[in-house]
């Protein structure tokens, strides 16, 4: 049963990883930087990235954050096999796999992209370019291209402070690493808290049977 769970975890983290850099290299090799594609008119494409958190948030130094995301992974990566090895259930083994995967695809571009692509201000990117990246390792941009914008309008004059500016309804453009991680927290949150505490407690002062 173990084995069985082990093996689903691994193909959700392998699926999820393989699309997000096929996405992501895709991107970067057809469009230059803020370029959009408009999908429909309330999705587009858009080529953005990020040397911060999800969505763009950016609160500490570059080398902190991606040092931080390969410790995060480290611990997150134990947790899942012990999670595995003490016969949890599928679900949550699932939504701690899409968690991993996420912050596993954001850490990649972290630590590789600013050595295997230049610079995409006002062009395409080229994978292994001959004159080296736009960076070093552990200091590369995160790729970002998904934006809803499902709601655009502007505000009514009469509102205090706000009032006559444009509003747009979802504005944060992302990729697919940031909604495996989403996704995963949302669910844990949502069925599994009990179960993630005892987890908690369990794994990481956990002794082989």
């Amino acid at each position: 049963m173990g084995y069985s769970k082990g093996t689903g975890a691994a193909w959700i983290i392998g699926l999820l990883l393989l699309f997000d850099q096929l996405l992501k290299i895709w991107v970067k090799t057809h469009m230059a930087l803020h370029e959009s594609i408009e999908i429909t008119p309330w999705f587009y494409i858009c080529f953005t990235e990020n040397p911060g958190m999800a969505f763009g948030i950016e609160v500490v130094s570059k080398l902190f954050l991606t040092l931080f995301r390969l410790v995060a992974i480290g611990a997150i990566g134990v947790f899942l096999y012990r999670l595995v090895r003490r016969d949890y259930p599928f679900g949550f083994i699932a939504c701690m796999a899409l968690v991993l995967a996420g912050a596993a695809g954001n850490i990649i571009d972290s630590v590789c992209y600013g050595v295997i692509f230049d610079h995409s201000y006002g062009q395409v990117a080229t994978l292994f370019p001959e004159d080296g990246g736009y960076g070093t390792w552990l200091h590369g941009k995160v790729v970002d291209m998904f934006y809803f914008p499902l709601i655009e309008t502007t505000l009514p004059a009469w509102l205090p402070i706000w009032g006559g500016q444009e509003f747009v309804f979802f504005r944060p453009i992302f990729n697919l690493a940031d909604s495996a991680i989403c996704v995963g927290v949302f669910l844990l949150l949502l069925f599994y808290r009990d179960t993630f505490s005892r987890g908690l407690e369990e794994c990481f002062t956990w002794k082989k049977k």
